[in-house]
């Protein structure tokens, strides 16, 4: 681990900022060992230090304190942007710049020596900087490259500073820096995160329109024989959004200060679903809510940050924002998201190659996103393709999920439809794969409407709670072949009662093939642990028809923050592999589980492992009261011995704890002693 003072250097070089730690004892902090600095790329200029401070220091060294120093050394005030502080350092190096022309008259670009946020200035276009060429503008505006972003700038007589071993983008620092700018905006306004969610991410949409748009036109262009006219049908051939003037990002940009800038963008909007009818209804209005000054910054800071990302970075930063909204929406947010690497692990087992996949509680649709993503990685040369079927409750939910869709390129039927009551794609034995995170433990709900339903071949469970009925609807509108994934709350795997008989009904029709126990903390809105679980109706007449394979992943995560966990690539993979090793099927180390994989199966067969995976024949699950705890039948891990003598090693805890008693005894009697002074 690096020191405080390499740490401060790191930062410098990353933020360009001088920093100082201080430490809370007022000692000397600076030999103390700390982790490394975990950002590559400059946070925002638009950030005040206190920002900063609370969103990326205060992050990764919650013991410390730290000070952010000018030109001069001295410390500057919370409130000071952090454009300002790096102008004192800048403005010190264009002084010593100017008296070095002998190094300057090689040409060759000092761009990539200079903190990040100096690499910045010299790789995009400041805000600061007039270019009197608009056309040079539109085409800088619409997502060029950095190396094609300086050529523009170039041939309009602009100077350029050349961008030889361009850094590697980090699409979520990117995402980060931007949605601590929209955050921050949001909290200088009147709006609350549910209000200001739809028109931020509606922008982000637009500016993926209009890269995709703008990268078609260029084609479309240059190998046009100019005998017809380049018109909406040639970019509807390409699967292209068709985006008339009004609605270019650019033409937003362009416009002043003083014009009706909330108008401009929902009569962009409107233009957008006029051309489009897919569209028609989903794109977002709200935009005169937002001061001229908020949708100002919110113009300049998505052009900015998003100017040169591509293709499906756009889809990972619209996902981005959708989760650190449902993070600020509460419980509302968690109606719409579901995590991406729950997502992930989904799709990694059941593996829809092809098809038809319905998700009957979509929100935002995610699923549908990595399902299509899934297909693309895996396609191998071969046709693959998914026919996307959603239904959602909440209006403004399902044109989010129509945003989203749009975003990664993908198109589907998306209804508005109560799934309780309403099942308006007739899907009963119609669906190659089902995925989705239902709502848990609904009550309430009107039984004597489903009196009837073929979705519904077990019955009605007595009890109030939507569980078994959910779980049903998955079952039921599989095909012959049709798997399945679904979250379920941890209680359904024991419920008893009338729950119970259903449960015994979906197992005697050996559907129910793999059941995942996963930690707590993965979801934003539930701090509960919940349970995955995968049907495969075409897993009957084979070896495992009589058998569910059982995974305990709950010591299995990454652990984000304090509250949040999630999976990172290679735990994914594992996991998926383990699924895959059960079925006899060919398993994927390209996302980095082939240590794991190694390590827990190293002859390349699936065997139980204790406190990680185990099968259990429905004789055993029988045993059991036909519970699909995984507890119940991975068992727990044999603990390593460390080599320490018990006797020993209990002695020397007893002592420290004795010691730590005394401790508090004495902190006890100086905070007693202090409150009785505060008394007089």
């Amino acid at each position: 681990m690096p020191s405080v003072r390499q740490v401060e250097k790191r930062i410098e070089e990353v933020e360009g900022l001088q920093v100082r730690f201080l430490s809370p004892d007022g000692t000397d902090p600076s030999r103390r060992r700390v982790d490394d600095y975990r950002y590559v790329n400059a946070a925002n200029k638009a950030l005040t230090v206190a920002k900063w401070r609370k969103s990326r220091f205060t992050r990764s060294y919650e013991d410390f304190g730290v000070e952010v120093l000018d030109g001069d050394g001295n410390p500057v005030h919370g409130k000071t942007l952090l454009s300002t502080v790096r102008d004192t350092y800048y403005e010190a190096e264009e002084e010593v710049t100017e008296s070095s022309s002998a190094a300057a008259s090689t040409g060759q670009s000092r761009a990539l020596g200079k903190p990040a946020f100096q690499r910045e200035r010299g790789s995009r276009m400041s805000d600061r900087e007039s270019v009197e060429d608009e056309n040079t503008l539109r085409k800088m505006a619409s997502g060029t490259s950095f190396r094609e972003a300086g050529r523009i700038r170039e041939s309009a007589g602009v100077s350029a500073t050349t961008t030889k071993a361009l850094p590697k983008i980090d699409i979520y620092d990117i995402a980060d820096r931007l949605w601590e700018t929209a955050d921050e905006l949001r909290a200088n306004s009147h709006l609350k995160s549910a209000e200001y969610s739809i028109p931020v991410l509606g922008l982000i949409f637009l500016k993926f329109a209009d890269t995709r748009f703008a990268q078609a036109e260029v084609e479309l262009v240059g190998s046009s024989t100019g005998r017809r006219e380049i018109g909406k049908a040639n970019y509807q051939a390409k699967g292209i959004l068709y985006l008339p003037t009004q609605s270019r990002f650019a033409n937003l940009l362009l416009l002043k200060e003083g014009d009706n800038l909330g108008k401009a963008i929902n009569d962009a909007m409107a233009a957008i679903e006029e051309e489009n009818p897919a569209l028609r209804g989903v794109l977002p209005r709200a935009y005169q809510s937002l001061t001229n000054d908020t949708l100002v910054n919110l113009l300049r800071s998505v052009n900015a940050t998003l100017g040169n990302v591509e293709g499906d970075a756009f889809g990972k930063v619209y996902e981005y924002f959708l989760g650190k909204f449902a993070v600020a929406e509460g419980a509302k947010g968690g109606e719409y998201f579901t995590p991406t690497s729950i997502v992930r692990l989904i799709v990694g087992i059941i593996e829809p190659f092809h098809g038809k996949i319905l998700d009957p509680a979509c929100g935002s649709g995610g699923m549908f996103v990595q399902s299509a993503r899934f297909v693309d990685e895996h396609r191998n040369g071969k046709a693959g393709r998914l026919s996307i079927y959603g239904q959602e409750r909440v209006d403004e939910t399902v044109r989010l999920c129509k945003m989203n869709l749009a975003v990664h390129g993908l198109e589907g039927q998306v209804s508005q439809a109560n799934t309780y009551y309403e099942d308006p794609f007739k899907s009963v034995g119609q669906f190659d794969y089902v995925m989705a995170n239902p709502p848990f433990n609904v009550n309430k709900i009107d039984k004597s409407k489903l009196e009837g339903d073929r979705r519904f071949p077990f019955g009605m469970p007595k009890a109030d709670n939507g569980n078994y009925i959910w779980i049903q609807v998955f079952y039921s509108t599989l095909n012959a072949k049709g798997r399945a994934g679904f979250v379920m709350a941890n209680s359904a795997a024991d419920a008893g009662g009338s729950e119970l008989e259903i449960r015994k009904k979906l197992l005697a029709e050996k559907a129910v093939d793999v059941i995942v126990a996963v930690a707590s903390n993965f979801f934003y809105t539930v701090t509960l642990p919940v349970t995955l679980w995968f049907l495969d109706r075409g897993k009957r007449g084979t070896e495992r028809e009589d058998t569910v394979l059982f995974i305990d992943a709950r010591k299995i995560f990454h652990q984000i923050d304090r509250a949040h966990r999630d999976w990172q690539s290679g735990q994914i993979e594992f996991l998926a592999n383990i699924a895959r090793l059960y079925r006899g099927e060919k398993i994927e180390t390209a996302e980095g589980s082939k240590e794991l994989m190694s390590a827990s199966f190293p002859d390349g067969i699936y065997r139980d492992i204790a406190g990680l995976c185990g099968t259990a024949t429905l004789t055993e699950v029988e045993r059991q009261g036909w519970s699909l705890n995984p507890g119940r039948y991975v068992g727990v891990a044999e603990a390593q011995d460390d080599g320490a003598d018990f006797r020993v090693r209990l002695r020397e805890l007893n002592e420290e704890l004795e010691q730590l008693n005394a401790e508090a005894a004495g902190l006890q009697e100086r905070i007693a002693a202090n409150v009785a002074e505060l008394l007089g």
